[in-house]
């Protein structure tokens, strides 16, 4: 991949060329990580993990991955106060740019993230924002990949609320010529704004309907009704959401599909148990190629 984005912060700037670059280099480390030729592409450098939520999907694939690849990483969490408003995100950029090679941020805000890589003269990485969630999406593309065998013409219904990990999701899918069906209650779908930046002939249609959604659907994507941030929104949300849980009988609606969700699950609530444990949940598999796509982009932006 050209150096021409230095960053990972979203998948918009990022050419289905450069994606699939990442998503080959993650499968081949995958299929045969002894060998892979960038198996020390860290050898000597540090990684900085600063992250004002909590994680452990995240935390977990980025230290191993960081490992794997012969580096270190520093973890400063909601204690540490790196990024609680105590100095000002530019100092904080240059300072850590001064000792650490790449920084990995879990924020409450997005634009502390574009202020970081602003400021930092070296790669920022997002591990999740309120607006987008890029690693996860790369995941869930690998995943779709391997489980139904191409990206290109694959349908996608995600069911529910359409958050960051929708956003980003709808990023990857419309640059790898896939459909994505949104069913979301209404004024919980994506919004119009964040539609014109997908351009023109993006593939995505948004129905109040999850039956709908469903038909003919490769793959059935969901993730919690409430996330962190908006906690005193939960029973709201439970109510309102509740006619859009996962459970056996929309899958019925699909029968081919796979089902996925970026965990954590509230089993019972946005996906019933059943389905979480079906054989045809590839959740797990989900989770563990955030470790593959994340190694092979550390590879490429650090080796």
């Amino acid at each position: 991949m050209a150096r021409k984005y230095r960053d990972f912060i979203s998948l918009e700037p990022f050419s289905l060329e450069e994606l699939m670059e990442i998503l080959e280099l993650a499968a081949g480390q995958k299929a045969d990580p002894g060998t892979y030729k960038y198996i020390r592409a860290l050898t000597g450098k540090v990684v900085g993990l600063l992250f004002e939520k909590p994680s452990m999907r995240t935390r977990l694939s980025f230290e191993v991955a960081v490992s794997q690849l012969g580096g270190q990483t520093i973890f400063m969490g909601p204690d540490s106060g790196v990024l609680s408003g105590r100095e000002a995100i530019k100092d904080v950029a240059k300072v850590c740019a001064r000792y650490l090679d790449a920084m990995v941020l879990r924020t409450k805000r997005h634009e502390t993230i574009l202020e970081m890589a602003r400021y930092a003269e070296k790669p920022v990485i997002n591990g999740l924002s309120e607006d987008s969630h890029p690693c996860q999406a790369l995941g869930d593309l690998l995943t779709i990949r391997e489980k139904v065998g191409r990206l290109t013409g694959v349908k996608v219904a995600y069911i529910g609320d359409a958050n960051n990990v929708c956003k980003s999701l709808a990023h990857g899918l419309s640059k790898c010529g896939s459909r994505l069906a949104v069913a979301s209650p209404e004024k919980y779908g994506l919004p119009e704004s964040f539609l014109k930046t997908l351009g023109t002939n993006h593939g995505i249609s948004q129905v109040l309907d999850p039956k709908e959604a469903v038909e003919s659907a490769d793959v059935i994507y969901t993730d919690v009704w409430t996330s962190m941030g908006q906690e005193s929104e939960a029973e709201e949300r439970k109510r309102i959401f509740q006619p859009y849980q996962v459970n056996l009988e929309l899958l019925e609606r699909a029968p081919k599909a796979i089902v996925m969700h970026c965990l954590p699950a509230h089993r019972g609530e946005e996906i019933a148990d059943q389905v979480v444990d079906s054989p045809r949940s590839v959740v797990y598999d989900q989770a563990e190629n955030r470790l593959h796509v994340q190694r092979a982009l550390l590879s490429i932006l650090l080796g």
